[in-house]
């Protein structure tokens, strides 16, 4: 008998799946997810499957076309900008309160964090280096914003990163397989602590709004370059 606990493991399996192959570009803006080919893939019903399906539709991943199943939701130019702008100025007020606020362990963090970061070098594989690179940045932007003291703020600000993450994912596989584009953002690293730590918390505040929106550029021209703006 499967109990509504394994049911809400099944269905949490299935969101986290598709949603990862969804941000990662394994299905494509407009692609159809049919339910049968989604099953095959990753071995789950059509029950939890559908819950899945809403859960991301209600995150704007995925649409629901009536009577006919669902799509990969398209990508925009202008989502990407309104996205990113967005949390630009939200993580340039964090940074701010951050450096009024942070302590001698905030400033440990940051600096700890920033040189776990400029260690990953060398990794076994493309998408390993990918993989702890992203991990690593994450967590050095969180050690810097951590500094605000506000855990609503801190919740927000994984909102809105959780809906940057398609489009980041296009920048991301751009800079970390660049040595040059992966160099030019350890020295845009090194300059944000030089500035965090200085306690200039004005500067620190538009250095991070530009540092957050450097990417709008390149995610445009990558979604131009690959057509994902297309109509659903």
């Amino acid at each position: 008998m499967v109990t509504n606990e394994d049911k809400n493991n099944l269905v949490n399996l299935a969101y986290v799946a598709l949603k990862r192959d969804i941000t990662e570009g394994v299905y494509r803006p407009g692609d159809k997810l049919l339910m049968r080919s989604l099953k095959e893939r990753y071995e789950i019903g059509s029950g939890p499957m559908r819950e899945a399906l809403s859960r991301l539709v209600s995150e704007r991943l995925v649409t629901a076309i009536s009577q006919r199943g669902f799509r990969v939701a398209s990508m925009s130019i202008d989502e990407l900008t309104d996205i990113y702008f967005a949390r630009a100025h939200l993580e340039a007020m964090i940074t701010e309160l951050a450096v009024k606020l942070g302590d001698e362990s905030w400033e440990a963090s940051v600096i700890a964090s920033a040189h776990t970061l400029s260690r990953v070098t060398q990794v076994h594989s493309a998408e390993d280096m990918l993989g702890l690179w992203d991990a690593r940045h994450k967590a050095f932007h969180l050690a810097i914003a951590q500094g605000c003291g506000s855990p609503k703020l801190l919740e927000l600000r994984l909102t809105m990163l959780d809906q940057a993450e398609r489009y980041r994912q296009l920048w991301l596989r751009h800079t970390v397989f660049s040595a040059d584009a992966l160099e030019a953002k350890r020295e845009e690293h090194r300059h944000l602590i030089e500035v965090l730590l200085s306690r200039d918390h004005a500067k620190a505040r538009d250095l991070m709004f530009q540092h957050m929106t450097g990417p709008v550029t390149i995610i445009s021209e990558v979604i131009a370059a690959r057509d994902l703006a297309g109509d659903e």
